[in-house]
């Protein structure tokens, strides 16, 4: 492994986290709503387990999803449903008065946790990418370093989306917005929820 192996896994995991999905969506709900440090928390969670995900694509975890294709349907579904409840959640609490408390970090970094663990094309794709960048028969140092690698860029990115949302121009601004703002956000995650379980 060289570092411009490096640089284009980081450039491509970049590329892949600021993309609207899921996890950026709920990530920069929940920093505006429940604050900086559920936001960090929530960040600590998604990116833990997508450098799960990637440390289980380099074991080779995304052939059990090729030999037993019930095992991916399965995630899938969960996964579909889990993203078609917190849309209904965040949807319904549109209207109601804001409770900054309502998310303690541990709730935050739980919800990060499930988000990206129920997402089973997270692996898919990791496998993808890593296939495509890294060599092959890296040692065991080197495969635990992108795993390293790929938690930090995570939580540095969602760490700082937590300081810019919590800033009090932006908070200010979601606060006269937060109606419209949740309910598009509930209906986009909705709706990836909806396409995750009609994708065959």
């Amino acid at each position: 492994m060289t570092i411009e192996h490096l640089i284009a896994f980081n450039l491509t995991l970049l590329a892949a986290i600021v993309s609207p999905g899921p996890a950026l969506l709920v990530a920069i709900r929940t920093a505006l709503s429940s604050g900086r440090r559920a936001g960090i928390a929530i960040g600590f969670g998604l990116g833990l387990m997508a450098c799960i995900w990637t440390g289980a694509a380099l074991l080779g975890l995304e052939i059990v999803f090729k030999l037993f294709p019930w095992v991916y349907t399965a995630a899938k579904i969960v996964g579909g449903l889990y993203l078609c409840y917190i849309a209904v959640q965040m949807w319904r609490s549109a209207c109601t008065p804001l409770n900054l408390a309502a998310k303690p970090a541990r709730h935050a970094f739980r919800q990060g946790l499930a988000i990206n663990m129920l997402n089973p094309k997270s692996v898919l794709f990791a496998a993808a990418v890593l296939v495509v960048i890294f060599p092959e028969n890296m040692s065991f140092q080197e495969n635990a370093f992108v795993v390293l690698n790929h938690f930090l860029i995570e939580l540095g990115f969602y760490s700082l989306l937590a300081f810019a949302m919590t800033t009090e121009a932006v908070s200010r601004r979601y606060l006269r917005a937060r109606v419209y703002i949740d309910r598009i956000s509930g209906a986009v995650l909705g709706a990836l929820g909806l396409k995750i379980l009609i994708d065959r």
